[in-house]
């Protein structure tokens, strides 16, 4: 094959007596339009899945139409659930998504601030990597195994000790918070099992974030005189602040939507009650309780409504804590 290349600029010139542009090999072309293919590629992939997440809210949504027209607000806060009757109402597995993923945040914040602290500040370098992928593998627990721990071990543990501890010993009973009788599976048992699963979540987020401090910042503060833990109290956690409630709120959102490790500890019943120590519903359990049972329209549509507002709250959470850990980046 004869080579269209001038590969000589100098040589066209002098051809011409005018510079002329240099003409391109065969294999720059080739180059040029495999790496046009290449960015096509990977923007297309990039593309997919905004795209991906638009289906899936517009599918959710319009299987859900039938059910949101037919109630309307008052599916969101009517506690009427009847499948028979034809009557649905989600504010029970609301109200139970809300105060689990709020009462494992209670329980979870502070032990991964803990971790977190200790892993970047105290810590020396041949414990913290064994002691931070310890912490990491709790992420990657099915949530199956966490269920079948907390029948075997929590739920006995709470039934027998802590909540006669909490009621009795204490006498928190006369509160509503700690009243009625100790039947293990509860509220407070999908909260303490929803916060050991967002305990690392939280932990892994809130340790890089206080690694990235600058170094400057420490030594700005300990030069002013502040102890140890003066300079981790008002210079590196301030500084990483933002950081910290995204990943909290990251946290929030893996609380939001578990399922089976909830499904199997907080006793699907579908009533608010004050008490943590009684039976509750979240709308991840819901779903996969009636999913595989739902025979009418109405009832499935019901169902997927719950998925809906779920899907919502879900997207609403992890959209904001992306924004708090971009707001902390633009800051450094």
């Amino acid at each position: 094959m004869t080579d269209v290349v001038a590969r000589d600029p100098s040589q066209a010139t002098a051809a011409t007596g005018t510079p002329t542009r240099p003409s391109r090999s065969w294999t720059e072309i080739g180059s040029e339009i495999g790496d046009r293919i290449y960015s096509w590629s990977i923007t297309g992939f990039a593309a997919l899945v905004p795209i991906l997440l638009l289906l899936i809210f517009i599918s959710v949504g319009i299987a859900a139409w039938p059910a949101l027209r037919t109630f309307g607000f008052t599916f969101l806060t009517s506690s009427d659930w009847d499948p028979v009757a034809g009557h649905f109402g989600a504010a029970p597995a609301i109200y139970g998504t809300i105060v689990s993923s709020i009462l494992a945040l209670v329980i979870a914040t502070p032990l991964a601030l803990g971790v977190a602290v200790f892993l970047s500040e105290f810590a020396p370098n041949w414990l913290r990597g064994p002691v931070a992928f310890a912490v990491d593998l709790l992420a990657a627990v099915p949530s199956v195994i966490y269920g079948l721990w907390g029948i075997f071990v929590l739920i006995p543990f709470l039934r027998e000790f802590l909540m006669p501890f909490l009621r009795d010993t204490l006498h928190l009973g006369v509160l509503p918070l700690f009243a009625g009788p100790a039947y293990g599976s509860s509220m407070l048992a999908a909260g303490l099992i929803l916060a050991i699963m967002c305990l690392p979540y939280i932990s892994a987020v809130t340790r890089e974030v206080l690694m990235a401090v600058p170094r400057s910042q420490r030594e700005a503060a300990v030069g002013l005189g502040a102890t140890r833990w003066e300079v981790i109290r008002d210079a590196v956690i301030p500084y990483a602040r933002s950081g910290i409630i995204g990943g909290i709120i990251l946290g929030l959102g893996r609380a939001l939507g578990e399922t089976m490790a909830v499904t199997m500890l907080i006793g699907n019943r579908h009533e608010i009650a004050a008490s943590l120590f009684a039976p509750g519903y979240t709308m991840a359990s819901l779903i996969a309780n009636e999913f595989s049972e739902a025979t009418g329209d109405l009832h499935l549509s019901a169902l997927m409504a719950v998925g809906f507002v779920l899907l919502l709250v879900t997207f609403l959470v992890n959209a904001l804590a992306r924004w708090l850990v971009w707001q902390t980046a633009k800051e450094r």
